[in-house]
């Protein structure tokens, strides 16, 4: 039987079939954070393994989402957003 475990390699062809031609595979240690800031253009995080938390404290209601291997996490352009990673760290393709 086939293994179906994806390579990197697999991952950062998914993100680039959403429509972003760079990407970057990039792993955060545990409890790694990020304060308030801004990117210039969209960028898309594909979580691999781990788990991170973010928000966007300048909206009107800001809320914290907790985002887990699978997920899509689209930010756009000069969105400011804050970024807690889990405890065992998180593996992300950001596409930009």
């Amino acid at each position: 039987m086939a293994s179906t475990t994806k390579t990197r390699e697999d991952y950062e062809a998914e993100v680039r079939s959403w429509g972003f031609a760079n990407t970057l595979t990039w792993t955060d240690a545990p409890n790694a954070y990020y304060s308030p800031h801004s990117h210039e253009s969209l960028t898309t995080h594909l979580i691999v393994d781990g788990q991170l938390t973010i928000t966007y404290p300048k909206d009107e209601n800001p809320t914290k989402t907790t985002h887990s291997a699978g997920d899509r996490v689209d930010v756009d352009a000069r969105r400011v957003h804050e970024v807690w990673i889990g405890p065992q760290g998180c593996t992300m393709v950001i596409g930009d």
